[in-house]
């Protein structure tokens, strides 16, 4: 299939901000309001308490049992989230025609509750890491800056259909990170760590769900338009937010490092991948769409059974024994 035309992407922004109104809702119903939010320090240890350093002790004895691969994947999960600054402005880019960051406007409103949701999760997961002592927070820090440096592109080509479609699949993939990285956690004695990846999870649950709805109300009024835009996205693969980080850190394979962890260890691995675009088809019922024209019916054909695709690829799927990181104390190389 051809990328959409300029006219494709035009028609796809008016009926965009057709949703303006469902989408201010949104904002209303599902996100929530900052002073009924939780907080990072919920979750740390207080430091104008006089047991502040005790329960610091606390923390590193919980931590100190995780496995080293297990606080990759935890790293890599809040790096993943500390990158905000360019999602936020690669989203507005898409959607906010207004060019006004304080509008009313519906996608506008739900950009910055979003973000300010979403900024929560890196701070704690930073914080946590910091008292935890348990890896290199310069090397990790680093990182950051690189991505941010970097920038984000989700590959979306312009198309505010891609743009909601990556989402909603990212929120799934991240909330599924942060579950099975928590069920670790739990696993190796540290029960706080795994309140806080439940906690997050369930953040980004809320956010999947309001932009899978997003997403069917598209389907709703331009199932065309929506499905080829689906299809174009799948074709490219879904970019990961911080596949960015590689160009030049002085480990140009740090994302490779890092991907092939969780796909060992369970965190995130290419059968969820294939489970969420199993999930996504069957959610906008994509086999039962009827009427297709203009190649539609053929992303169709390709997006119904790209889901088996995947898991075939997965029953083939290998990691290396041994991968090289440089978030860790004491060496960059683990052998697992």
């Amino acid at each position: 299939m051809p990328n959409n035309t300029p006219n494709e992407v035009y028609k796809n922004m008016e009926v965009i901000q057709m949703l303006q109104g469902f989408v201010s809702e949104t904002v209303q119903t599902t996100l929530l309001d900052p002073d009924d939010c939780w907080q990072p320090t919920d979750f740390l240890p207080d430091m104008t308490q006089e047991d502040a350093l005790d329960e610091v002790k606390k923390l590193r004895e919980r931590t100190a049992n995780i496995p080293d691969t297990v606080i990759c994947s935890l790293i890599g999960n809040m790096i993943t989230e500390e990158a905000l600054p360019s999602y936020q402005t690669y989203f507005n880019l898409l959607v906010n025609e207004e060019k006004n960051l304080v509008s009313n406007n519906g996608w506008v409103a739900w950009s910055r509750a979003w973000t300010a949701e979403e900024n929560r999760h890196g701070d704690l997961l930073n914080k946590y890491l910091y008292l935890s002592g348990r890896c290199d927070m310069k090397a990790v820090e680093q990182t950051i800056h690189r991505l941010i440096y970097n920038g984000f592109d989700a590959g979306a080509n312009g198309d505010p259909y891609q743009a909601i479609i990556y989402t909603s699949f990212q929120e799934r993939a991240t909330k599924i990170s942060h579950v099975n990285t928590g069920k670790l956690a739990d696993k190796a004695g540290d029960n706080t760590l795994s309140r806080i990846c439940k906690q997050i999870a369930g953040d980004e649950a809320r956010h999947e769900k309001a932009y899978k709805s997003f997403v069917s109300k598209v389907f709703e009024i331009d199932p065309n338009g929506a499905i080829k835009s689906f299809e174009e996205l799948m074709r490219k693969q879904i970019v990961m937010p911080i596949a960015l980080m590689k160009e030049g850190n002085k480990n140009p394979n740090i994302f490779v490092d890092f991907s092939a962890i969780t796909q060992k260890i369970g965190v995130y691995t290419t059968w969820d991948y294939a489970s969420i675009i199993e999930h996504l088809v069957k959610l906008w019922k994509i086999e039962h769409l009827t009427g297709l024209k203009d190649g539609a019916a053929k992303a169709q054909e390709y997006l119904c059974k790209l889901a088996d695709r995947y898991k075939r690829i997965a029953e083939r799927m290998k990691v290396p024994d041994e991968i090289n990181l440089s978030w860790l104390n004491g060496g960059d190389r683990m052998a697992f």
